[in-house]
C-alpha cells in the first residue's frame, strides 16, 4: 500500500503590507523634503535638483542663466545692492521731506502776520518748498529797493535757514504792465534786480553765497490773470524756493543720427 505524502502549506504572512506602507511613506517624507527645498528660495539648491532630475530622465541640463542667489544670513534675506540703494535714497528722501515740513512750520511761525493778512503762501513739493511773497510787501512800485518794514521777516527768513543744508533759488516776477526808467529798461531788470536784493539781504544774515541763486522772470509765468487790479497785484510776487537736496534721476537719451535722404532721380 502506497503511503501518500503530506503536503505542508507555508503559513500566511499578514504584515505583508507593512512593505508597502513603509515604502509609500519613505516616498510621501522624499516629497515632502523636495517640496520644503524648493520653497525655500534658493537658486543653487534649485538649480541642483533640476540637473539632478534632468540627468535621472536623460535630458541634458539646461544653461545656467539663473540670476544669482539671493544671500541670506540666518533667516533674514540679504538684499541686492541696488535694492539696497534705492531703499536707501527713498529712506534720504522719506527723511529729507519731513526735515523741509518742518522748516516750513518754522517759516510759517516767522510770516505769521503777512500769511494772516494772505501776503504769503508757503507749499511743498517734490522740488522743494516755495515761499511766495507778494512784491508790495517787499517793494514799491516800479522799484527794487527792499522796504524798510519788510527788512525784519527777511532777517527771520534768513536766520531759520542760514543752518540748513539747502540751496535757495530766489525768483522775481512782474505783472505785464510795461515799465521803461533809467535804471529798468524794461520787466525783466525790474525782476531780476528784485530778485537780487532778496538774494544780498540773506547773504548778509548768514546764508552762503554759494546755495543763493537769483532768477528774473518778468511776467513770464503769471499765477493770477493779467486782466483785472487783484490778478496783477498777485502776479508782482518774489518767490523763494528751498530745494530738495535729493538728485533727480538722469537718464541720457542716445542720438542715433537720421540716414542720409536719397538724391531725386
Amino acid at each position: 500500500m502506497r503511503r501518500r505524502r503530506r503536503i505542508t502549506l507555508d503559513h500566511e504572512n499578514h504584515e505583508r503590507w507593512l512593505i508597502s506602507y513603509a515604502d509609500f511613506i519613505t516616498l510621501l517624507f522624499a516629497f515632502f523634503v523636495v517640496m520644503y527645498a524648493v520653497s525655500a528660495v534658493n537658486e543653487n539648491k534649485y538649480r541642483v535638483l533640476a540637473n539632478a532630475l534632468g540627468d535621472a530622465f536623460g535630458k541634458t541640463a539646461a544653461q545656467d542663466t539663473a540670476p544669482q542667489p539671493v544671500p541670506q544670513l540666518g533667516n533674514a534675506r540679504v538684499l541686492p545692492p541696488e535694492v539696497r540703494q534705492r531703499t536707501l535714497k527713498e529712506q534720504q528722501a522719506l527723511e529729507e521731506r519731513e526735515h523741509m515740513t518742518e522748516v516750513a512750520n518754522k517759516l510759517l511761525d516767522a510770516m505769521g502776520p503777512l500769511i494772516k493778512d494772505g501776503k504769503v503762501r508757503v507749499t511743498q513739493s517734490r522740488r522743494g518748498v516755495s515761499i511766495e511773497i507778494n512784491a508790495n510787501v517787499l517793494f514799491k512800485p516800479g522799484e527794487a529797493s527792499l522796504e524798510p518794514d519788510s527788512l525784519g521777516v527777511l532777517r527771520a527768513v534768513a536766520q531759520t535757514l542760514a543752518p540748513e543744508p539747502f540751496n535757495l533759488e530766489i525768483t522775481g516776477y512782474t505783472d505785464n504792465v510795461p515799465i521803461s526808467s533809467t535804471l529798468f529798461p524794461s520787466n525783466w531788470e525790474l525782476s531780476a534786480t528784485r530778485a537780487s536784493s532778496v538774494v544780498r539781504l540773506f547773504a548778509d544774515n548768514g546764508i552762503s553765497p554759494e546755495r543763493l541763486l537769483a532768477i528774473g522772470r518778468e511776467a513770464s509765468h503769471p499765477v493770477a490773470s493779467n486782466g483785472t487790479p487783484e490778478g496783477r497785484a498777485r502776479n508782482r510776487r518774489v518767490e523763494i524756493m528751498i530745494l530738495s537736496g535729493m538728485p533727480d534721476v538722469v537718464e541720457e537719451i542716445p542720438v542715433q543720427p537720421r540716414p542720409a535722404a536719397a538724391p531725386p532721380a
